[in-house]
């Protein structure tokens, strides 16, 4: 069975172009959710594929960052930045040097990618990459069919990863989402405690 935590696994679907999760754009909530934040902070975008949200991100003033271990994922956001093209960059979530803490950590297909056995370190690390009172912000999918990806969990499970360092503050139903995830995701932002 294939691996989704090795990068081979993503570059093949990039290669032969199947990204059902690829929106296409930068959806309605981030749109929202970045007015709501300070000019400048500091942004990652984890597991980038397309990277359409950075390149919006970046145009509004933010200090953002896109990350994809897969070469071709890379390949193909770098092109589609134009000026923007360094702020993406081949680098494993897990181990990546960041330097300064991230005020946001935008979660799109990023944690129903990977396998649960990874989960916990998800929670860990996103902990660590963050700015005490720092936030994770973006859409979790929500489904019971246990293969994947995308790999679906449920209000409880996620609840028992986050809450130990984090706190829910928002909970949104999702009106544009794309077909993989359609009436399967949620927007949630959840705070670090301190």
């Amino acid at each position: 069975m294939a691996d989704s935590s090795l990068p081979g696994f993503w570059d093949q679907r990039y290669l032969d172009g199947i990204m059902p999760w690829d929106a296409g754009g930068v959806p309605e909530a981030l749109r929202r959710y970045a007015c709501e934040l300070p000019p400048g902070a500091r942004i990652l975008v984890p597991g980038c594929g397309s990277a359409y949200e950075l390149y919006h991100l970046l145009e509004n003033g933010f200090d953002a960052l896109a990350i994809d271990f897969s070469p071709p994922a890379v390949a193909r956001a770098q092109a589609s930045m134009g000026r923007f093209a360094d702020r993406v960059i081949e680098a494993d979530f897990f181990v990546f040097e960041q330097g300064a803490p991230f005020d946001v950590m935008y979660e799109r297909a990023f944690l129903c990618a990977l396998p649960r056995k990874t989960w916990a370190a998800y929670a860990r690390r996103t902990a660590q990459l963050l700015a005490p009172g720092g936030a994770i912000a973006g859409f979790f999918f929500f489904d019971d069919n246990p293969k994947g990806p995308p790999f679906g969990t449920s209000e409880q499970e996620l609840h028992a990863l986050l809450d130990p360092l984090f706190e829910r503050e928002q909970d949104e139903p999702v009106s544009d989402s794309i077909p993989v995830f359609k009436g399967k995701e949620r927007w949630q932002v959840w705070r670090r405690r301190e």
